[in-house]
């Protein structure tokens, strides 16, 4: 697995700048409940994930090497955004606000210490211009689903994160877009790297 493919901070759900005791007391909690040998919530991926991602940041000369490797990481849109549904029909306005509001949560969910995506983030993870979110982002802050910080970029609130969870079940679409978005933070490591020229 090359370090590109999972944030390994958002994978331990830890801040990048986190002490190695708390890599490896979070290391710890994850390693038992995904170990294969759990009968109850055993995952081999799982565990061979969270396992190399401890591999590489508990070794401070292998953590700075895959540091300076986020810095320079490109994000690519996520796949799912580039369909017909976000920018054809009536609709399409909606379904928008709806991937705002699952990356945000996805986002809040992988990293409560570090939880904001900025607009620059999510133009390239939608793969959208500022102009055409900025009616999405007014509806959801004006019902209060999102704020923002004072850096200008957005979280979810609480509202939100009900809304959200309250659409999900039975809903195809929404199901879809949530779990690529949970997936397109885990791969985004610029959002996580809270660089003063956001």
């Amino acid at each position: 697995m090359g370090h590109n493919e999972i944030n390994f901070y958002d994978l331990l759900q830890i801040h990048p700048q986190a002490e190695m005791e708390t890599v490896h007391r979070v290391y710890k909690i994850f390693a038992a409940r995904y170990h294969p040998d759990n009968q109850a919530t055993g995952d081999a991926e799982r565990f061979r994930q969270y396992s190399e991602a401890f591999r590489v940041l508990s070794d401070p000369k292998s953590r700075s090497a895959y540091d300076n490797t986020l810095a320079q990481d490109k994000p690519a849109a996520l796949p799912v955004f580039q369909s017909r549904e976000f920018t054809d029909g009536l609709d399409a306005e909606a379904k928008i606000r709806v991937g705002i509001l699952c990356l945000l949560y996805a986002k809040r969910r992988a990293n409560p210490d570090f939880a904001a995506l900025s607009m620059l983030d999510l133009e390239h993870l939608m793969a959208f211009p500022r102009e055409h979110l900025r009616f999405a982002i007014w509806y959801l802050k004006a019902r209060k689903l999102i704020a923002q910080d004072d850096r200008s970029s957005f979280h979810i609130s609480a509202e939100g994160v009900e809304y959200l969870e309250n659409q999900l079940p039975g809903n195809e679409l929404l199901t879809r877009i949530f779990r690529a978005s949970e997936s397109g933070v885990m791969v985004y490591p610029k959002a996580l790297l809270n660089s003063k020229d956001r």
